[in-house]
């Protein structure tokens, strides 16, 4: 014995890391970071991580900083709602190991301007694209009619387990 006391090994559970990282918020577009963080955590419970030590980072960023995600990884043009940026599929890495799951990033100032359409108001519209956002993380995909129509039962599920509903 080396007299050490035992290292822990790794958390087990998710680890959200919510960032708002806008030059200048618009106060009538406020980002409850507690909020998010609490709806990452229990999409991932919900969909089964909440044993694995899983780490997800959501970013609330500008319609600039978007724009430019959007170009760079995307081949989009102009700002959009949310990206996802995987990393880490749980699949794949051992259960004793941390799984970085990836980033997802929203825009605010455009999830604002699309919720009348969309979802109602703003805090819905966020919490959708959050949801999505993260099931992205996960595989899920919207590429044909049949991947749509699961990842949108999906996004129900877990916006309704919180009072919301998807339109």
């Amino acid at each position: 014995m080396s007299g050490e006391p035992p290292q822990p090994g790794p958390v087990a559970g998710p680890t959200v890391i919510v960032d708002d990282e806008r030059d200048d918020p618009d106060p009538a577009q406020p980002v409850d970071m507690g909020r998010w963080e609490a709806l990452v955590a229990d999409v991932l419970l919900a969909e089964g991580l909440g044993d694995r030590p899983v780490e997800v980072h959501l970013h609330f960023v500008d319609e600039p900083s978007i724009e430019v995600l959007n170009r760079d990884h995307m081949d989009g043009s102009g700002p959009t709602d949310v990206l996802a940026f995987p990393v880490d599929d749980p699949a794949e890495v051992p259960m004793d190991v941390p799984v970085l799951l990836g980033d997802v990033v929203v825009c605010p100032s455009v999830a604002a301007s699309q919720a009348p359409e969309h979802a109602g108001d703003y805090h819905a519209e966020l919490a959708l694209l959050v949801v999505h956002g993260v099931l992205h993380l996960l595989g899920n995909d919207h590429a044909d009619p049949d991947q749509t129509a699961a990842m949108q039962t999906k996004e129900r599920n877990h916006l309704a387990r919180h009072g919301m509903e998807r339109p």
